[in-house]
């Protein structure tokens, strides 16, 4: 029954309620009528009976068809002295006889010849004599067999209009809820909107919307400090991590002789830039959240592009023993914003990097449409449950946990690509592509950033 809409339900409901009132006035009619027609019944026995008795001649209780109703007046020893109406033999039996010979009125109902349907008797004393007077039940029989059958077609098409009634009044009556309903499927933490709508009525559904209109006010509230924090946050790292790569860097330059101090350099640099990475995805989180992440398209090749983002991490992947190496048509071309584009493939190659193997091969092409920028490399890829969610904030792979990252990457990936009016996916066991539109201007269409709540890159 839960799982019935509530409309149906109050629909359902109403005509149940609406049986059990039919029912009920029903058979109080029912019954009412029958008394009613019994009492008409045997007043005009009775006065029959008394008619017969102080005239004495079974005609003065005559009452039209002999059908309807017959009247008799017996001996003592049972024998028909006269009669009007229904058949020849005494309608009473010997022990009824005796009772009225006793002075008790008889009362019965019972088949009488020549009389229709069932007949209801009464026989009173006169002297020695006894009088019996009868009357067909039939017509009261059929008033209440007529008025059954119109309860009984009644009763269903009333239900039914009551069902259809009610069912029109609980829509009317959700009204409300549905438009509430319909608001916030609109609702967005990340952009003003607006509150849900609330009834005129002050009743309990206005108190509902008044309600979860707090509530959302206070998750923007707490959505926008975490957004501010989470921007202050990530401005301010960039330029301490930079300083401390920069001396890194500069103590790798001076060829530190021990081996062991040499290779906690370079870990440590790759931190650096790591944390950097992470601080530039925060940034981009934030901005994001804000439902603009501002892009500035130009002309770009896509050689130079990749081959940018090579030189980049190009030290770091020969201090690993691992190789870069760019795959693309000299004079492809795409509208896209440079940094962010840059930032995108980084990420990528960051994760091919901490996660892959072998070499890792950063491609371009032409596309219906579109230009397709892939970063692959040469390891088994990504866990089959975590290729179905590799895009969602703040997720990773069971390697990754042990290995570092904060999940944010590939979620970056797809923020920006979206800013561009493209996509990203996986392209493999072992490669992400980009595809970013070679038409349009990105610049002049508003962005909504799509950043899912949870998840994330490796």
């Amino acid at each position: 029954m839960s799982r019935v809409p509530i409309r149906v339900r109050l629909a359902a409901l109403v005509a149940l309620a609406m049986m059990l009132v039919l029912a009920g006035a029903g058979l109080f009619v029912y019954l009412r009528l029958a008394d009613g027609l019994d009492d008409t019944i045997d007043d005009g026995l009775e006065a029959r009976a008394a008619a017969v008795a102080a005239s004495g001649r079974a005609e003065a209780g005559s009452a039209g068809d002999a059908e309807d109703g017959f009247a008799q007046l017996l001996a003592a020893d049972g024998r028909v002295l006269e009669r009007t109406g229904g058949g020849a033999a005494a309608a009473l039996t010997r022990e009824e006889r005796a009772d009225v010979a006793a002075g008790d009125d008889v009362e019965a109902e019972r088949e009488i010849e020549g009389v229709d349907g069932t007949t209801r008797v009464l026989a009173v004393a006169r002297g020695s004599e006894v009088v019996v007077v009868g009357q067909s039940l039939d017509d009261r029989d059929e008033t209440l067999a007529g008025l059954a059958g119109s309860f009984a077609i009644g009763g269903p098409l009333a239900v039914l209009v009551v069902s259809l009634l009610g069912y029109a009044l609980a829509a009317t009556g959700l009204r409300p809820v549905e438009a509430m309903r319909a608001r916030a499927a609109g609702v967005s933490l990340e952009r003003d909107s607006e509150p849900l709508p609330l009834p005129a009525a002050r009743d309990e559904v206005r108190r509902l919307g008044e309600t979860l209109n707090a509530m959302l006010d206070r998750m923007r509230r707490s959505y926008e400090r975490e957004r501010r924090f989470v921007a202050d946050a990530s401005h301010e790292l960039r330029t301490p991590i930079a300083v401390i790569k920069t001396e890194l860097e500069g103590a790798l330059l001076r060829r530190p002789e021990d081996p062991d101090v040499r290779e906690a350099l370079i870990a440590a640099v790759d931190e650096c830039d790591h944390l950097a990475q992470l601080a530039e995805d925060l940034l981009v989180v934030a901005r994001a959240g804000d439902g603009a992440l501002p892009v500035r398209p130009m002309t770009l090749r896509a050689e130079a592009l990749l081959e940018s983002v090579r030189l980049r991490f190009a030290a770091r992947a020969s201090e690993h023993g691992r190789a870069i190496r760019v795959d693309a048509a000299p004079r492809l071309e795409l509208r896209a914003d440079e940094q962010r584009l840059g930032q995108a493939l980084g990420n990528l190659v960051d994760n091919a990097l901490r996660h892959g193997q072998g070499a890792i091969t950063l491609r371009a092409r032409a596309a219906a449409g579109a230009v397709e920028l892939e970063v692959a490399d040469e390891g088994p890829g990504f866990e089959g449950d975590f290729a179905a969610r590799a895009f969602e904030r703040f997720t990773r792979g069971d390697a990754a946990r042990t290995r570092g990252g904060a999940g944010l990457g590939l979620a970056i990936v797809r923020a920006i690509a979206e800013a561009h009016g493209g996509s990203a996916e996986l392209a493999g066991a072992a490669a992400v592509r980009i595809r970013i539109p070679s038409q349009g201007d990105p610049s002049s269409r508003p962005y909504v950033a799509s950043m899912p709540t949870q998840g994330g890159s490796t």
